[in-house]
């Protein structure tokens, strides 16, 4: 990373071993715990490494999904729960997809959404639309929430440090069909 970073001003293009991005420091389950919004960490293949009880709630019977791009994608509960699917959510998934797919091309399990995106027709035609958009960070979302009901979340995402590729998603739910809570500013130091 260090000889990327000097040599190329950049980190590097891919990952480097292949436990790069698939795991974790075990004290990332103790702080999603510890966060009183929904949270949880994704690895670089978007599979699920932890959450807390308020990301479990969103799910009618508390069970989350075990890969989150494939529930977003391609799983029926998925359509229903992010509202405004076809519209708010899989074109802005789909292009992470693409995006992950290109820093991974050898990642098997991103190889097999692809493949079961190309085989969704609805998937497939929003897959060939070339959307520019890599990470959701500071996007606002209809969802409909199995406890609060429907509503709008605002996603904060970010990357460990020790793990390229990998990612916490926090999500804060405001309740209501319409936004109508105030977006705070962006962050400057003063």
């Amino acid at each position: 990373v260090s000889l990327c970073r000097y040599a190329l001003l950049q980190d590097p293009p891919g990952p480097l071993h292949p436990s790069s991005g698939k795991e974790v420091p075990g004290v990332w389950q103790e702080a999603v715990d510890s966060i009183t919004h929904m949270a949880y960490v994704t690895d670089a293949s978007w599979e699920l490494l932890a959450h807390n009880e308020p990301f479990a709630a969103m799910f009618p019977d508390g069970r989350v999904p075990t890969n989150t791009m494939r529930w977003m994608l391609l799983d029926r509960g998925g359509r229903e729960h992010l509202t405004d699917w076809r519209d708010a959510w899989a074109p802005m998934v789909l292009p992470q997809l693409r995006a992950a797919l290109m820093a991974r091309p050898d990642d098997d399990i991103l190889r097999r959404i692809e493949k079961e995106v190309l085989a969704d027709p609805e998937l497939a035609h929003l897959y060939d639309v070339d959307g520019a958009l890599i990470h959701p960070d500071g996007h606002e979302r209809p969802l409909r929430h199995a406890v609060h009901g429907l509503g709008w979340v605002s996603i904060c995402a970010a990357q460990p440090m020790t793990a390229p590729g990998a990612r916490l998603f926090i999500l804060i739910y405001h309740a209501g069909t319409e936004r109508r809570h105030t977006r705070a500013p962006m962050l400057r130091a003063v």
